[in-house]
């Protein structure tokens, strides 16, 4: 019997290549995309063409909506996407209240009835934004609400939730990436809800840095290299 995995899959080169980790430790994998509302969901066909190239069987597609009560720029299009460059000390306007809380929640519980014994998580503590559900303290605190909260746990079979680029830089992710085999160029990070990404927000920032620092300046938007260009010429 194969062992199973839920992977939260948004679309993007962080959750495909945890996606891609999980396979290559030997996960059968069931894929969990939200459509919560956000304005670039355009990661979810992305997440569809992911799962197609890694051979994902199972894709579960949750529909909430996130965007009813508004408090982030990803789910209200009244607020603006920040363009001015990631500063880790400051919370930035795109963290959607509760999303990560929401959305392992879920995995849980499909996690429970699909008997899989673990969750991987593309959430990272080095090269984010700066969002509170993405440090080492909050996976941990989960984890043992995952022991404590379902009939699993209690029998002592609570999934493991596994984060394997809790750790890595952007570059380090790219490169782990590329290791993997994955399709960078099918992947989806940018935040605006446009045709081409933006270049320009925090998430195309920071892929874009790492993409032209792991020598792949082809996979970066134009902006994302002219940004580069200017910041190596001021130093």
């Amino acid at each position: 019997m194969s062992r199973k995995a839920i992977v939260l899959l948004s679309g993007g080169l962080d959750s495909t290549t945890t996606a891609a980790q999980a396979i290559a430790d030997g996960y059968e994998l069931i894929a969990l995309s939200f459509n919560y509302g956000q304005r670039h969901h355009r990661e979810l066909e992305a997440a569809k063409q992911v799962a197609h190239h890694l051979g994902i069987r199972e894709h579960v597609l949750v529909e909430l909506n996130l965007a009813q009560w508004g408090g982030s720029a990803l789910t209200d299009a009244t607020i603006a996407i920040p363009q001015t460059g990631v500063q880790t000390d400051v919370i930035p306007s795109t963290y959607v209240p509760g999303r990560n809380t929401i959305f392992i929640a879920i995995a849980l519980s499909l996690a429970e009835a699909k008997q899989a014994e673990a969750i991987y998580l593309g959430i990272n503590a080095i090269d984010y934004s700066g969002y509170p559900d993405c440090r080492p303290e909050y996976l941990a605190a989960f984890q043992q609400l995952a022991h404590l909260s379902s009939k699993a746990g209690i029998e002592g079979q609570a999934p493991r939730l596994v984060a394997p680029l809790l750790h890595d830089s952007k570059l380090a992710i790219v490169q782990r990436a590329l290791r993997l085999g994955v399709e960078i160029n099918l992947t989806w990070s940018c935040y605006q809800g446009e045709a081409e990404p933006c270049g320009l927000c925090d998430s195309c920032r920071l892929r874009d840095q790492a993409l032209i620092a792991a020598g792949y300046p082809d996979l970066a938007t134009v902006v994302g290299q002219r940004l580069d260009d200017g910041q190596r010429a001021a130093t």
